[in-house]
């Protein structure tokens, strides 16, 4: 990839972090740019009638999004080619009740959501988006109407307390997130602020908020991923001839509620991807074992973030295992399956970038510290599709401010591309369970 093309990618991703304040507005973006492509949604209370060589799309929730493109020499029973994240990332979202006045203050309920570092959001300008659920009457009939709701400005903060009232809080500051992390709203704000979180007593008639907060309007972090998935699956299906020897499925599904164990009917511990697999496969045959079949088939990239080597923290990783900046995916291995890399998978995903010169890590955390999990073993475990975990590195995960290289966006987008294009012909000639004479 050229240089200029890699900013590109760069430029195109903070485009997509600013319009990805919540889940919500980061699948509405995907399905923006996947429309503007030339992908047809599809609805899932529909039947589907799809044919070889076109792409498609769907959403449940509008929080989970699942968008594949049919290779023009798939038949029924061979394999999907699936890049998966999450749409989800720790944050504060609002409480049904959200009005708090204390002190003369007027503060916000809010529910800690994920495993957050909450340190971080204090003194911090802070924003409201989410979506509503809006009652409109007109000319006598009723109708209910979904809408993505951001305030554009920063209104609230979560101050700390001066230090002359707690002289031991540099010895380790730990916040109470019910009595300390309550947002004081901006007093010129209070009555149009009212309007938009619900100034009421009672949620029968106020609007059912599930926003989350997003400071400095820079939007969602856990976007990173699912942006760099998305283009990789567009720019590889970018033409009709892109597709004439693909002989699978090519699909990136994101999904929503990893934060908090992806137990939702948009979670990936939900049917979604068993159900999409299931109906692509049916719609090209009426044979219900070519499901099974396309499944022992089909590969899936659990693409979530990577822990970066700390220059402040050297112990927290083992000499072996010290992921870098600038020096492209890790792939992630846990032998008690918290992640659910194989050797097999492993080999698969490094040889892609090999063939193609994209530089690639390893990780796997220390004997004496437990390991963070991802959709990948969810996924694994419940559809029963071999799977690797991948992720870019990173500092300050699950912060209100994330930091990863410039370099590794592309590197990123650049290995999942590769996959897109290398996978068929690479996975021909792996038979790990075939018969050896």
């Amino acid at each position: 990839m050229a240089k200029d093309e890699g900013y590109s990618v760069v430029s195109d991703l903070i485009g997509f972090l600013n319009a990805s304040p919540t889940a919500f507005h980061a699948v509405d973006e995907a399905k923006k740019r996947l429309q503007s492509a030339g992908y047809e949604q599809l609805s899932e209370r529909d039947d589907w009638k799809l044919a070889a060589g076109k792409k498609y799309f769907f959403t449940r929730n509008h929080s989970t999004i699942v968008a594949f493109a049919v290779g023009k020499k798939y038949v029924a029973g061979n394999g999907f080619h699936i890049l998966g994240a999450h749409t989800d990332s720790p944050c504060l979202k609002l409480k049904p009740v959200t009005k708090v006045v204390k002190g003369g203050y007027l503060e916000v309920g809010v529910q800690t959501y994920g495993g957050g570092l909450w340190h971080t959001w204090f003194d911090r300008d802070l924003t409201v988006a989410g979506r509503v659920i809006i009652r409109q009457e007109k000319e006598g009939s009723t109708s209910y109407l979904h809408r993505l709701v951001r305030i554009e400005e920063p209104i609230m903060r979560i101050p700390t307390l001066a230090i002359h009232l707690d002289r031991t809080v540099n010895d380790g500051f730990k916040a109470n997130t019910q009595n300390h992390l309550l947002p004081i709203l901006a007093t010129l704000v209070k009555a149009e602020l009212n309007k938009a979180v619900g100034d009421n007593d009672s949620t029968e008639n106020g609007p059912q908020n599930d926003g989350k907060g997003a400071n400095d309007k820079t939007g969602s972090k856990n976007a990173k991923h699912h942006s760099l998935l998305l283009q990789a699956l567009i720019d590889s299906t970018s033409s009709d001839r892109s597709l004439d020897e693909e002989t699978g499925v090519r699909m990136v599904a994101l999904f929503d509620h990893e934060e908090c164990g992806s137990d939702s009917a948009q979670g990936a511990g939900s049917p979604v991807m068993l159900s999409a697999v299931s109906r692509v496969t049916s719609s090209f045959s009426s044979d219900p074992k070519l499901t099974d079949k396309a499944i022992q088939r089909s590969f899936l990239v659990s693409a979530d973030m990577a822990h970066a080597l700390h220059p402040n923290y050297m112990e927290k990783h083992e000499d072996n295992h010290q992921p870098k900046f600038h020096g492209g995916l890790v792939i992630k291995h846990n032998a008690n399956q918290r992640y659910a890399t194989n050797a097999v998978t492993a080999f698969i995903f490094r040889e892609v970038a090999v063939k193609h010169n994209i530089p690639v890590q390893d990780f796997v955390v220390r004997n004496d510290m437990p390991c963070g999990s991802t959709i990948g073993p969810i996924l694994a475990s419940g559809v029963g599709i071999r799977t690797v975990d991948v992720g870019a590195p990173q500092l300050s995960m699950h912060s209100i401010r994330e930091m990863c290289a410039v370099d590794d966006v592309k590197h990123s987008y650049e290995h999942f591309k590769a996959f897109f294009q290398e996978f068929s012909h690479l996975d021909a000639k792996i038979a790990a369970d075939a018969q050896v004479s």
